[in-house]
């Protein structure tokens, strides 16, 4: 079973529609991703905002920032 992640980017990120486009095989096949917008939360603009896009694992925290690769993204699922 795949963990569910949350992919931390803001609307007009060209970057976060790519990082959207490697994951869209990896959500075809059931994982969950939330996308949270950190415009619309101070301490997750304050943090991510020169890191955009930024896919971390919910259940650990785990994070993966851009740039990356779908063997990289299969790598933090494991």
């Amino acid at each position: 079973m795949l963990p569910e992640c949350q992919l931390l980017g803001t609307l007009g990120c060209h970057l976060c529609d790519y990082a959207e486009a490697v994951l869209m095989p990896f959500v075809e096949s059931g994982l969950l991703v939330e996308l949270l917008d950190i415009a619309e939360e101070p301490g997750l603009m304050e943090r991510y905002a020169l890191l955009i896009p930024v896919l971390r694992r919910t259940d650990t925290g785990a994070e993966l920032h851009w740039p990356f690769e779908a063997s990289q993204v299969a790598a933090l699922l494991r």
